[in-house]
Order: C-alpha cells, then structure tokens, then sequence
C-alpha cells in the first residue's frame, strides 16, 4: 500500500515585483495552511517523505506544515521538477520514489494536482484551491506501477472557516 497526500501551495502575492517562483504567500495563505494541518494532523500519520517545489510559496506552505508537525525543516526535501503546472514531471518524480518509502507528502501547484487528483483518485474535482490537499491510496507494492487508486481524504480550507 502506498500514499500520496498532495498539497497545493497556500494563496500567494502578487504585489511584490517578483518572478513567479519567488512570490511569497499572502497572511490568508499563511492562515489557510494553518488549519488544513492541524485538521489533518487530528487524524493522520505524519508521511514518511516530505517533498517541496523550490517555489517560495510551495515551500512556506512547505515549512507550516513541518512546524505544526513538530519536523524539523531539514526533513523536507526540495526538488525542482515538483515546480510543474501540467501535472507529468510530478507523476514522473512519484514513479521513482524508493519503494521502502510507503507514505509521501508534496507541496506544489495546479494545475498539475488537480490532474492528478482525478487520473489516480477515486472522487472527481473540479479544482484543488490553495492550501487544499487531497490524500490518495494505492494498492501497489512499488511507486513505478502506479495506477487508480482510491481519495481517502480532502481538506478544504474554506471548508474549515
């Protein structure tokens, strides 16, 4: 059994004259983040991995979450192709994870989570909102065959409010 909890990065900023990698979150960012992890800490394993797009505000959403896990940052681990909006670098990166390694965390973006919420979950979505995250079961033994799966869980923050 293999898991995969996808959380797309908390609402960013634009007023600050940035590339798009370098845009910081928003206090509602920070605040949406906030309560989607201690929802899902109430009734989830911390994952075994924790992976983060380089882009600043997939690793802010990154570092709430650590915190409110009592982690330290040095367990998150940054990698340049979760920095992907159509969705294959993510699948092609979730393919070759060690299969030692059951139950995985990423922080990154849409469009890409949402497309691949709905190839491998069992409950259709029409969008994944920031600081959203969607947890996904696999019946398989090693992350190269990953294929349908079943959502166990999605938070929402709005949900939360």
């Amino acid at each position: 059994m293999k898991q995969i909890t996808l959380i797309r990065h908390g609402k960013s900023s634009w007023e600050f004259d940035v590339s798009d990698k370098n845009r910081p979150l928003k206090t509602r960012g920070i605040n949406d983040a906030k309560l989607v992890a201690n929802q899902f800490i109430k009734h989830h394993n911390i994952p075994e991995k924790i992976y983060s797009s380089p882009a600043n505000r997939a690793l802010s959403t990154c570092k709430i979450f650590t915190k409110i896990f009592d982690l330290s940052e040095n367990s998150i681990e940054v990698v340049e192709d979760l920095y992907d909006f159509g969705g294959e670098s993510v699948i092609n990166f979730i393919k070759k994870l060690p299969n030692d390694c059951n139950e995985i965390m990423i922080f990154g973006h849409n469009h890409a989570f949402t497309s691949i919420s709905n190839i491998f979950g069992s409950t259709f979505i029409a969008n994944l909102p920031t600081s959203g995250l969607i947890k996904l079961n696999f019946d398989i033994d090693h992350w190269k065959d990953l294929k349908k799966g079943t959502t166990e869980l999605i938070i929402i923050p709005k949900e939360l409010k």
